[in-house]
């Protein structure tokens, strides 16, 4: 299995505790606002630390309460892609791109590769506040495949667009999904999305799967 996840955590009166496996291709969390959905990405990418559980991803432990283990987010080879961008406004597209590269040990995915795929070649001397939401979008997907990562986590990377954008951006999605094949755990509340976009449906409701 590419990803592995036994975990809970209790934030205020709402607890989130759930179990399941993603292989490869992309699996969608699913659920209403509120569900849990962003608090296991969060987990599994390092940035919130179960209470309990562990977390494996390509059978090595990241996470393991029992043991103590709690591998850093940057060790952890994850691609993050969150919701609202977070590039860097002072550098150009190219320079956000590259920074993904920066810490890398090995480079597998070129960035010529990542620039054609995702139709960048003309936007790399342009700052990201020049941009349409969904070529920043573009950017930080790009940006995320040059880490360099072992899986991908998207949280809702199209629920800032409106829907002509979001047309816009889901053919990129498709493209690096079959190009790289990267397994990817994806959160969205949109059915539709999910039905073009991944292989595998996990339902999540008042932080449980349901």
């Amino acid at each position: 299995m590419a990803l592995e996840v036994d975990v809970a955590i209790s934030r205020g009166d709402f607890e989130v505790a759930v179990k399941f496996n993603a292989g490869p291709g992309f699996t969608a969390l699913f659920g209403p606002s509120g569900a849990g959905k962003s608090t296991i990405l969060d987990m599994v990418a390092g940035t919130l630390t179960p209470a309990r559980g562990r977390i494996h991803i390509h059978d090595r432990p990241v996470f393991d309460s029992s043991s103590g283990i709690h591998v850093p987010l940057e060790r952890r080879r994850i691609g993050y892609v969150f919701q609202d961008r977070r590039l860097f406004p002072h550098m150009s597209v190219e320079r956000n791109l590259r920074y993904g590269m920066a810490k890398a040990a090995k480079i597998d995915i070129a960035f010529e590769d990542v620039v054609g795929l995702l139709g960048l070649d003309r936007l790399l001397t342009r700052k990201p506040m020049t941009l349409s939401g969904g070529e920043q979008q573009r950017v930080a997907i790009g940006r995320a495949l040059l880490s360099q990562p072992a899986f991908l986590l998207m949280d809702e990377p199209l629920a800032s667009l409106d829907a002509r954008r979001k047309d816009e951006v889901m053919p990129y999605l498709i493209g690096l999904r079959d190009r790289f094949q990267i397994p990817c755990l994806y959160v969205s509340h949109d059915q539709a999305e999910i039905e073009r976009l991944t292989d595998r449906v996990i339902h999540v409701d008042g932080g449980r799967i349901a």
